[in-house]
């Protein structure tokens, strides 16, 4: 899914560092390590976003009983043929493709939600100049992503390439209140965008519920 940042609740430039810091280094997240993922070899071919979000989905979130190597990071190739990772692997994957199309695109980690669990997600530009979240987990419930829920990102480490060099960037954590004058159209882009979700939903699944029915029911009857 993906929504448009507020820059004035979102540090989307962040400041240039050297390296990043001692918890991010023991996860793998260094310099020494990143330059691999944009290296590696593609096997899906994507021509566009749609086309990122159609290989996503067919990709499941790896559960805590999954995970063999609790830190390890997939490359992209990995990811490609595990279908299955965490955010972190659904992001790197993510990062490289918008790359591989030419955006600026930066793989991001920070926190998000209420109680500021953490989590790893993609931020690009659009050729209008405006920067957008993308969140690669998310790409079931559609293209679109409410604004407002943006805001419950906050930013700590990003990583970005210019050519081949690959650059890091630490980010300040932003008041995410938005103005009051906001709010009605915020809310109202809110519940446009979920409501469309859930009436295509209602109106798939069923569909979707029938053709499983059908297809088992020819099974039997061919096992017969």
């Amino acid at each position: 899914m993906i929504a448009e940042i507020f820059p004035q609740h979102y540090d989307i430039n962040g400041h240039s560092v050297f390296s990043t810091g001692t918890r991010e280094r023991r996860m793998g997240f260094h310099r020494g390590s990143m330059s691999r993922y944009l290296a590696d070899k593609l096997e899906i071919p994507c021509k566009d976003i749609n086309d990122i979000r159609r290989f996503l989905n067919t990709c499941r979130v790896r559960r805590r009983k999954d995970i063999s190597r609790r830190d390890h990071w997939q490359s992209p190739h990995e990811f490609e043929k595990a279908r299955m990772g965490n955010c972190v692997d659904f992001s790197l994957w993510t990062w490289r493709l918008l790359l591989a199309l030419g955006y600026a695109a930066r793989f991001v980690t920070g926190k998000t939600g209420k109680f500021g669990e953490g989590h790893a997600w993609v931020m690009f530009e659009q050729k209008s100049g405006k920067w957008c979240l993308l969140e690669p987990q998310r790409s079931f419930l559609g293209l679109r992503m409410p604004r407002i829920s943006t805001l419950r990102y906050h930013p700590q480490v990003s990583v970005g390439c210019t050519g081949k060099k690959v650059l890091y960037f630490e980010h300040e954590d932003r008041n995410t209140e938005p103005a009051l004058r906001d709010l009605p159209g915020l809310v109202a882009e809110w519940l446009f965008i979920w409501f469309h979700f859930w009436t295509r939903l209602s109106y798939r699944l069923p569909l979707a519920l029938a053709g499983r029915a059908w297809a088992r029911a020819r099974q039997v009857r061919v096992g017969r």
